[in-house]
């Protein structure tokens, strides 16, 4: 089968490789559209340290059935599908917690880390566990099937907030994860979002999405602007969505006393937080990992039109012309935001 694959960082090649064949309890999935995510553009070059080369890579996708492996009930040959990013074991500890996002010797599609090489969805085929399977919805086009686990991320970092509707809540970084939250916050209800952003067309395509109040560091005083809008008790709950330093320090900046900080992005392995004021203002700092049970809601979303991808989706492109969406992500095209490969 053909494949796009990272044979070194910042070199993707169109080849042949083996095509897979599913073993017990797996099946085999003909690739129909693949999203290009922000984290295997930063494993293009080697920062994030999850995608080793030689591997292939790709974990937000969608396809048909192609072949079951032994075992296997319940699906056929044909049915449209996507999978969560995630392989599990359906007996772990923390699988039968609701957590198997958390799951010992878990796998990410299309990772290669010093744990482990799980190869993913810039191919022709992929071999997958039937449990980890989804049923597309009729009316949901393979393009937006393949916007599943993004959207069940966002999915997943709002269910971890618990915050009411009549909050006043912000988003920190509008790339797409940011656009995807600011999505689902407004599908739960909620109607003041605070959109932070140093990209003025990203916060234009907030604005058009959903949120209300948009923010960009480099020319408002946002401290200055939560205060007055939020009678000097600043917000509840801000969901942080890059992952470097100084988006760490806007969110600490404007999270109310007993406040919810949900970090979703995860660029830099480490940055400085203010512990005093962690502690003696009673701050709650909740990590959000990958998804844990969102897809069915995911889906349905997309299946109702409560989740927009038309927007999100800047090109639909053939999988043998990868390598050069990949640079054009890499070098930040203006404009460009979510590219979907198809074999």
């Amino acid at each position: 089968m053909k494949a796009l694959v990272l044979e070194a960082y910042k070199t993707l090649v169109y080849k042949e490789i083996e095509d897979p064949r599913p073993g017990s309890g797996e099946v085999k999935v003909r690739i129909m559209a693949t999203g290009i995510c922000g984290s295997d553009v930063h494993g293009y070059d080697g920062t994030s340290g999850r995608r080793i080369p030689p591997m292939v890579m790709g974990h937000e996708s969608s396809g048909t059935i192609e072949e079951l492996g032994p075992g296997v009930t319940g699906w056929k040959i044909g049915d449209r599908v996507t999978f969560d990013s995630t392989i599990y074991n359906p007996d772990d500890w923390f699988t039968k917690r609701g957590q198997y996002n958390l799951s010992e010797n878990r796998r990410v599609l299309g990772v290669s880390c010093n744990e482990y090489k799980q190869d993913g969805a810039f191919a022709e085929y992929i071999v997958i566990p039937a449990h980890i399977l989804h049923r597309i919805p009729d009316k949901v086009s393979f393009e937006a099937a393949a916007m599943t686990e993004p959207i069940a991320v966002a999915l997943h970092a709002v269910n971890l907030c618990e915050a009411d509707p009549d909050e006043k809540v912000m988003v920190v970084g509008t790339g797409i994860i940011g656009l995807l939250l600011i999505q689902v916050l407004k599908a739960r209800g909620f109607k003041d979002i605070f959109a932070v952003d140093v990209d003025p067309g990203k916060l234009e395509l907030a604005s058009r999405i959903g949120a209300n109040k948009l923010l960009n560091p480099g020319i408002d005083d946002i401290a200055y602007t939560v205060d007055r809008q939020t009678e000097f008790r600043r917000l509840g709950c801000i969901f942080e969505a890059v992952g470097i330093q100084e988006t760490i320090d806007i969110s600490f900046e404007n999270i109310r006393k007993g406040g919810t900080l949900v970090l979703v992005g995860n660029i830099t392995p480490e940055v400085k937080m203010p512990l005093q004021k962690i502690v003696t203002q009673q701050l709650r700092v909740q990590g959000s990992c990958a998804i844990s049970g969102e897809y069915p809601e995911a889906l349905q979303l997309l299946e109702k039109n409560k989740i927009t991808t038309d927007l999100l989706i800047s090109r639909v492109a053939p999988l043998s012309e990868g390598a050069s969406w990949f640079e054009r992500l890499y070098t930040k095209e203006k404009g460009l935001l979510k590219v979907i490969l198809t074999p």
